[in-house]
This record gives C-alpha cells, structure tokens and sequence, in this order.
C-alpha cells in the first residue's frame, strides 16, 4: 500500500447547476513532502467547513484502482473529454491510494507512514452537488452512492509529512464499523 499522489487545493469558484459557489473539490498533485497538521495538509482548503475538514476530516483518501470506472462512466454519460483518465486528486481527495480499498477499511484503522505520521480512519465521504459538477454529470453522486466507492476521510492521530509514493501500513481499530457498511446505511436514510 502506497501514496500513488498527494494533492492539494486552495478554495476557488466551482460552478454548478446551483450557481457558482467556493470549493476546495479540485485538488492537484503536489511533489515533494508536505506537512500534515490536525486540521490537514499545508496549502489545502475546504470552502464550507460545515460538511468537509475539522478535525475528524482533516484528509480525504481514495483509492485509484476506482479511477477507470470513473473514467468509463464519464464517456458514457458524453463528458467532453470523459475518455481521458483524470489526474490524481480529481475526485476531491487528497490522497491517492493504491492498494486499500473501502471495503478492506474499518472506522477506527490506523495509516502509518514511515516518518511517525499516523491518520486515523473517521469517516466515508459522502458527495453532493460539487462532486457532480467536478465530474461533469448529475448522475455522479448516485454512481458514487451506488458503488460505494465513497474513499474515507482520516482524522490526524499524529502530525507530520507525507509524499507521493511514500509506502504505509494499515493497523486494525477495533474493526466493528466497515466504511462501505456505514457508508450505504447513511445513504439510504437521505
């Protein structure tokens, strides 16, 4: 398991079919080490605090092996250059994966990288509105929804750096709550 792309993002105007509204969603790969504080990495924003950041989700990880569906849904529903894999970070996360996916995660695991960081497993992301229009359909939130390939947001046990490529180990938490699991239960309720 791995950080294939760390990526980062300040605030900017997104617009949407609900107009133009401030968003942190189109992240960028960035080289070299960043720091990881409690409330995120150095340089990211998140424009409405009130559904992404703080403390519990401070870093939002996903994996890439879910990239290509992405980009095979996007031809489908006629995206302009849908048929172009998308850069790391593209989907709003911050942390690329590869190797970890959600159904393999529980609330409560533990990321360990080599550096001391540790980042905590919080939460599934659960997408809205922004996450539609990043991706250039309305029908994406439902997509995401329906698969469950939702990433997972991690809260920071232990501040410190990361990069891209940067090997981790996942540490079982008490493995009673699996994001995939959590993720559809909340869903069905909205």
């Amino acid at each position: 398991m791995h950080i294939l792309s760390l990526n980062i993002a300040l605030a900017t105007p997104l617009v949407t079919p609900q107009g133009t509204v401030a968003s942190g969603i189109r992240k960028r790969p960035r080289e070299g080490a960043v720091g990881v504080n409690p409330l995120g990495l150095d340089g990211d924003e998140q424009a409405d605090l009130t559904v992404h950041g703080g403390l519990s989700k401070a870093v939002y990880a996903y994996p890439s092996e879910h990239y290509e569906f992405w980009r095979g849904v996007r031809v489908q529903a006629g995206v302009e250059g849908g048929d172009q894999l998308q850069p790391p970070g593209s989907l709003g996360e911050n942390l690329t994966l590869s190797g970890l996916l959600e159904a393999e995660v529980f609330i409560g695991d533990v990321l360990r990288f080599a550096d001391g960081c540790e980042l905590a497993v919080s939460e599934p992301r659960y997408p809205c509105f922004k996450f539609n229009a990043v991706m250039g359909f309305n029908q994406a939130s439902k997509l995401m929804v329906q698969t469950g390939w939702c990433g997972m947001y991690l809260a920071v046990r232990k501040p410190g750096t990361l990069q891209a490529g940067e090997a981790f180990e996942l540490t079982p938490g008490p493995r009673e709550v699996g994001i995939v699991e959590l993720f559809k239960a909340r869903t069905r309720k909205t």
